[in-house]
């Protein structure tokens, strides 16, 4: 798989990645989050490509004392290939570049597989509730 930053030629194919892989939420429009993301650390927006086809993606940020993980998403039929892994490994390497020292994710609770595929990179469950408040309403 090649890993390289997102292109703007990219997105109809991004977004129908997020809804196969079942990351998109009718209360946040992926088209919209792909923008804003183009405005603030673009390069920590990554794609996988694979035989001509992107298969996977993940988006990062870093505000300067945690980084955070979005949208990691790797195409059903090329899972199990550690595919996952290698974006990870990437967008770590570019967040660790940045000086950043810990990595936080949100992953819904009843989703064990992804929970437990995290865990196996080294994650761990933090003791915090997550709270959120919508700003703008897409």
């Amino acid at each position: 798989m090649q890993i390289r930053t997102f292109q703007p030629e990219d997105e109809a194919d991004v977004v129908a990645l997020w809804e196969r892989c079942d990351l998109t939420r009718p209360w946040n429009d992926p088209h919209k989050d792909i923008a804003r993301k183009l405005t603030e650390q673009p390069e920590l927006f990554l794609v996988g490509i694979k035989e001509e086809e992107l298969i996977a993606t993940v988006m990062a940020g870093f505000d300067g004392h945690r980084g955070q993980i979005y949208y990691l998403a790797v195409a059903p039929d090329w899972r199990q290939q550690s595919l996952g892994r290698r974006l990870m490994q990437e967008v770590e390497r570019r967040l660790i570049a940045r000086g950043c020292p810990k990595i936080n994710l949100q992953v819904r609770s009843s989703n064990a597989e992804v929970i437990a595929f995290y865990r196996q990179l080294g994650y761990s469950v933090d003791e915090i509730i997550g709270l959120g408040k919508r700003l703008i309403d897409d």
